[in-house]
C-alpha cells in the first residue's frame, strides 16, 4: 500500500521534547519557541514571527489585528480550504471569491481590480501547492485601492517570488506545519508580520488579549486585560517537535524535490492529450509540496482514482469550490468561476512525502501510464 502522505520523523523529536519538559517551561514561548522564531526570520527575512496552534489560528489573529468587521470585503480565490476566508468570515466579513487562473490553482490577478468595491479591505492570495501568485500585480492594486495583503502561505515554506520567500511580501501572511506539510510538527502554524506596527498588538493578541509577553520581558511591572485575543499560542512541546524538522529542512526539501523531478520527469511524455502537469511562471520556484495532475475530465479522474486504489496507491483529489459550498451557496452572488470548478473537478494529488522511494514513483508513474492506455482505448 503507498498512502497519500506519511509523516516524516526525524529522529530527533522526542528528544527535544524531554529537552522541553525538563526545562519546566512547557507551556509556550520556551527556548524552543525562541529558536523557531529565530531560524524564520534569519532564513526568510520574516519582520516578525510568531508561532501558532495551527495556521487557522494564524489567519484569525491576522484578521484581528486588521480589525474585520461586519460590512468589510475579502477577495479570496475559490479554490482553497476554508480556513482562508472562514478566518474573515468569524469576524463578519463578506467573501469576495476570486477565480483560479487558467495555468495554475492560484487566483488570477488579472481579475482581482474588478472585484473591488469600496467595502474592500483585503486581498488574501494563496500560494496553491506552494507556487507563488503574481505577487508584484497583487501588491500595486493593494497599494492603489489602499488595501492589505494577507498571503496564505499554509504550502509554501521555502518557496520564492522574484528571489523574496514567500510569506515576506504581503503585510502579513500565515504558515501551517499540519503533518501534510513538508515540514511538521503534528498541528502548528505560524502568523508573519511584515509591517512592524502590528508587532506589539500581535502579541497581546496571541496572549489571549494580555500584555503578558511585555511582562516577561521586564517591560510592564504586571500585566492584565488590554484588547482582544484567544488563546494562539501553542506549548514548548509543539516548538520542540517542530525544531527538530526545520534542523533537518535542507535534507526534506532535497528528498521532495527529487521525488518531485521524478514524477515530472516520468510523466511529461504521456501527458500530452490524456492530463496537464503543473506549471510554475518565471517568477516562482516550486518547493515540492505537492505533485498533482489536472485531468480531462471528473469521469477521467474517477476512473484514475479507482484504478490507482486497485493497485494500492492512494490518490486524493483537493478543494471544492467554495463559493458552491453548502454554506456559502446562498450567499454567492458573483459571476461563474470556471477555473476554480475544473481544477475542483480535475485536479488529482499523487503521494509524496520524504520516505517515498523512487521505485514507487515509477511504479505509480507505470500504472498511470497503463490506465491512460486503457482509457483512450476505452477499455476504462
Amino acid at each position: 500500500m503507498i498512502p497519500f502522505n506519511k509523516p516524516f520523523l526525524t529522529g530527533k523529536e522526542t528528544d527535544y521534547i524531554k529537552d522541553a519538559v525538563a526545562s519546566l517551561k512547557i507551556s509556550g514561548d520556551g527556548v524552543f519557541t525562541k529558536k523557531c522564531h529565530q531560524f524564520f526570520e534569519n532564513k526568510y527575512g520574516f519582520k516578525k514571527v510568531l508561532l501558532t496552534t495551527s495556521c487557522t489560528d494564524a489567519l484569525e489573529m491576522a484578521a484581528i489585528l486588521l480589525d474585520i468587521k461586519e460590512g468589510d470585503e475579502v477577495i479570496a480565490p475559490a479554490y482553497t480550504f476554508v480556513s482562508t476566508v472562514n478566518a474573515f468570515a468569524l469576524r463578519g466579513a463578506k467573501i469576495i471569491f476570486a477565480d483560479s487562473s487558467k495555468e495554475n490553482p492560484n487566483l488570477d490577478a488579472d481579475k482581482i481590480e474588478q472585484l473591488i468595491t469600496p467595502k474592500t479591505k483585503v486581498i488574501v492570495p494563496v500560494h496553491y501547492a506552494g507556487i507563488a501568485c503574481d505577487m508584484d500585480k497583487i501588491m500595486a492594486i493593494a497599494k492603489k485601492h489602499k488595501l492589505f495583503v494577507v498571503e496564505d502561505a499554509a504550502q509554501a515554506i521555502d518557496s520564492y517570488y522574484k528571489g523574496k520567500a514567500l510569506g515576506s511580501i504581503g503585510h502579513m501572511s500565515a504558515f501551517s506545519f499540519h503533518e501534510t506539510k513538508n515540514i511538521i510538527s503534528g498541528e502548528g502554524g505560524m502568523l508573519v508580520i511584515n509591517d512592524e506596527k502590528y508587532v506589539n498588538r500581535a502579541e497581546i493578541i496571541r496572549e489571549k488579549g494580555t500584555n503578558r509577553s511585555a511582562f516577561f520581558r521586564g517591560e510592564v511591572d504586571k500585566y492584565g486585560w488590554v484588547d482582544i485575543g484567544s488563546s494562539f499560542l501553542p506549548s514548548e512541546i509543539i516548538a520542540a517537535f517542530l525544531y527538530a524538522q526545520i534542523e533537518n529542512l535542507e535534507k526534506i526539501q532535497a528528498k521532495r524535490g527529487l521525488l518531485w523531478e521524478t514524477y515530472l520527469g516520468i510523466l511529461a511524455p504521456i501527458s500530452k492529450g490524456n492530463f496537464r502537469l503543473p506549471v510554475i511562471p518565471d517568477f516562482a520556484t516550486k518547493n515540492a509540496h505537492m505533485f498533482y495532475i489536472v485531468l480531462n475530465s471528473l469521469d477521467q479522474r474517477t476512473k484514475l482514482i479507482n484504478h490507482l486504489r486497485s493497485k494500492g496507491i492512494h490518490s486524493v483529489f483537493h478543494y471544492l469550490s467554495l463559493h458552491k459550498s453548502p454554506f456559502y451557496k446562498d450567499k454567492y452572488k458573483g459571476a461563474a468561476l470556471e477555473h476554480s470548478d475544473l481544477y475542483q473537478d480535475n485536479l488529482l494529488r499523487l503521494p509524496l512525502y520524504f520516505d517515498l522511494t523512487l521505485n514507487e514513483v515509477e511504479f505509480i508513474c507505470d500504472e498511470i501510464m497503463y490506465f491512460m492506455e486503457e482509457y483512450q482505448s476505452g477499455i476504462k
